[in-house]
């Protein structure tokens, strides 16, 4: 999956999203064909038990990244830019972006929305690196949104989302994640963009939809965002498998012989006879 790929889907069929952070992981959405596999910074919550998607650095999205790329063969592989990376020190927004393709070898990175976006997103394209944007509900800078709050409610908020969106696809942007945003924002958005929509709680009407793989496959139960739709419950069926196996060892069910090696009896003989 090319960009130029990505940008020819628009107005003809539906782009699939997902999040990985590990090898196997990424092997599974690979074969099944999703179209763009995103190291999302949502890292820090579902897989290292962080608070704040602004607490995971560099190195960490990296390693992320790094086994996630070996298992993608076909997918677009994009990744999050950590908080870290561009909005403390924005001086160094294309160095950290550059790391991510010649280090980990993805195709693009993501940039969320904030005061110093445009500067830094057109750095790091004039650079050569493709972005993805990401407006609407920015979870690394949620508290000057007033929390996690669905955003362009009023009219004066959803131009503001409008005005961004059409400044990230004149800079350069070869798609724009909208989350959080009201289902007809979202389509007046993606009607006046020529590049694709990507909705994460913004409707039907963008040009694909994006999840956190652990929200969809119920393997974080911290917290559901109401946009989520669980395809399965990871977390029960791995109880079950887990409590299955302590069982199994108290009660002496656990390894039998299908699960152990053996010794030839002659063999065993020679020890003892040596012991």
């Amino acid at each position: 999956m090319t960009i130029q790929e990505i940008l020819s889907f628009k107005n003809k069929r539906k782009i699939t999203v997902l999040t990985a952070y590990d090898y196997p992981t990424a092997v599974i959405l690979d074969k099944a064909g999703i179209d763009i596999v995103l190291i999302g910074d949502s890292l820090a919550n579902v897989v290292l038990g962080l608070e704040s998607t602004t607490d995971v650095d560099m190195e960490e999205m990296l390693h992320h990244s790094k086994a996630v790329a070996r298992g993608v063969k076909n997918s677009l592989l994009v990744t999050d830019m950590p908080y870290s990376a561009y909005q403390i020190n924005p001086q160094d927004c294309v160095k950290n972006a550059r790391r991510f393709i010649d280090e980990a070898g993805c195709q693009a990175v993501k940039l969320e929305w904030f005061e110093g976006c445009p500067k830094v997103t057109e750095q790091i394209i004039k650079a050569g690196i493709p972005v993805m944007g990401h407006i609407g509900l920015t979870p690394q800078t949620a508290d000057q949104l007033g929390g996690f709050k669905v955003q362009g409610k009023d009219a004066q908020t959803a131009q503001k989302l409008i005005d961004q969106a059409l400044i990230l696809e004149k800079l350069g942007c070869f798609t724009i994640v909208l989350e959080c945003v009201p289902d007809k924002i979202s389509q007046l958005i993606t009607k006046k963009l020529s590049i694709p929509t990507i909705g994460i709680g913004a409707g039907i009407h963008c040009d694909g939809q994006v999840l956190v793989i652990n929200d969809m496959l119920g393997f974080f139960d911290r917290y559901t965002p109401k946009f989520v739709k669980k395809y399965t419950d990871l977390s029960a069926i791995i109880l079950k498998a887990v409590t299955e196996f302590k069982d199994d060892v108290l009660k002496q069910k656990f390894p039998t012989t299908e699960h152990s090696f053996t010794i030839k009896e002659e063999e065993f003989k020679k020890l003892n006879e040596q012991t």
